[in-house]
């Protein structure tokens, strides 16, 4: 009897340490899991080239439907890009379906959304894929349209991470009539769009200085615009842009763009500061990415502007508006230190009116101000990536008050788990 309760106090230790202690579970990332498996490099660089990579890299759980190479290779066949990653998207089930749940579907057949769906860009059904169990034992998808049929069908499993992310391949695209007939970037009208949208402004300064050329020849090769809208031109305290020369100007207006391809997805994965086309060398003139959740803001040590929405997504161009000007810090200066300081007057200091005791919460926060060296007054290259600093004192409180009360969450889950042993181990 001592034997088992030794025993059995020595499982329930481990697991003990092992609740406690394991890191939590690393996100997954599809490209590196494919890198084995050379049968299906050309879909994972297709993934890759259209940044769907990041879009299921930044999901909970998903299902990836999987091309091998001929199949992939017919698919994307003297295709643009944004026809190959419309493909690809609609290959990508919001569910996690692995071999046994994909053989035993509730009622034979399931309709799941995709990635392509979440885009907006699909009327209807257009953006689900219909699974079906056939007779022998087959799986066969199909779109959602009306008399698409069923042509391709469950070959394999490659990997599974329940229930996150779940690998299969199937034989044949999924596709639907104008499915692969997207527009070209290329062919866009940009000052139409940006003035669509709500960014006339913005899309007038493009025009009148001539970067609106600059942009579209790069539209070709790879092109991300953050576009402040109308209301951003108009809030207090912005400069002056009138008195900027033009050269000054047209650097301004180059450090809204990146020359690369990289939607919404990709910002929420991107690590390190980013080089804008105004970037002429380390560290000048590039931008810094703040991620909260679904929410994506972009620092450039003035302040900081969250991306609104999506105007435009075609590989390889994409058009994002912003809800402020980006400012560079090279030619406009640190953000102001002072901002922060109005809020503690507001609280009441104590129920006792004391002449005395009435200033006391201002020496608090006084302490608080030095923690705005941590972001220093250089150019933005030396400034965390991750963080604006204008916000810097706020993120570091933060970081402070989660790594505090990390600790006591610990002790607590230690305690409360040690008793629960000491209670099993009693009964036995």
């Amino acid at each position: 009897m001592a034997e088992g309760k030794h025993t059995f106090f020595s499982i329930l230790l481990v697991s003990l340490m092992v609740v406690v202690w394991s890191p939590a579970g690393d996100a997954h990332n599809i490209t590196a899991i494919l890198d084995g498996f050379p049968d299906y490099s050309l879909y994972n660089s297709y993934l890759t080239q259209t940044k769907v990579a990041d879009e299921i890299n930044s999901r909970d759980t998903v299902t990836c439907l999987v091309l091998p190479n001929a199949a992939m290779a017919a698919l994307a066949a003297k295709r643009p890009l944004a026809a190959i990653k419309n493909a690809l998207q609609l290959l990508t089930l919001l569910d996690y379906f692995d071999p046994a749940k994909l053989h035993n579907l509730q009622g034979g057949a399931v309709l799941s959304t995709t990635l392509l769906q979440t885009t907006g860009n699909e009327p209807g059904n257009l953006g689900f894929v219909n699974i079906t169990n056939q007779r022998g034992g087959k799986v066969a998808f199909a779109s959602a349209a009306p008399g698409s049929k069923p042509d391709a069908t469950y070959t394999k499993a490659i990997k599974e991470e329940p229930y996150n992310l779940s690998v299969v391949e199937i034989s044949a695209p999924i596709t639907f009539p104008g499915l692969l007939d997207a527009p070209t970037a290329s062919g866009s009208n940009l000052t139409g769009l940006l003035e669509k949208a709500g960014c006339k402004t913005f899309a007038s300064l493009l025009s009148s200085s001539g970067v609106l050329k600059i942009f579209e020849s790069a539209m070709t090769k790879g092109l991300t615009l953050f576009a402040p809208n109308d209301e951003a031109f108009k809030a207090p305290g912005i400069p002056d842009l009138a008195s900027l020369s033009s050269a000054e100007l047209v650097t301004v207006l180059q450090y809204h763009a990146l020359a690369s391809y990289t939607p919404k997805a990709s910002l929420k994965t991107a690590t390190g500061r980013l080089a804008t086309m105004a970037s002429s060398g380390a560290g000048k003139y590039d931008l810094g990415v703040v991620t909260r959740g679904d929410d994506v803001s972009l620092s450039t040590g003035v302040d900081s502007s969250r991306v609104a929405s999506t105007i435009l997504d075609d590989t390889p161009v994409c058009v994002l508006t912003v809800d402020s000007i980006l400012l560079p810090v090279e030619l406009f200066g640190k953000a102001p230190s002072p901002a922060p300081a109005p809020g503690p007057a507001a609280t009441p200091p104590s129920p006792t009116p004391s002449p005395v005791e009435a200033p006391a919460p201002s020496p608090k926060k006084a302490k608080a101000h030095p923690k705005k060296h941590h972001s220093p007054p250089a150019p933005p290259a030396s400034s965390p990536a991750t963080e604006s600093p204008s916000d810097a004192p706020a993120a570091d409180e933060k970081a402070a008050d989660d790594k505090s009360a990390a600790p006591a969450m610990l002790a607590g889950t230690l305690i409360s788990l040690i008793s629960i042993i000491v209670a099993l181990v009693s009964v036995f």
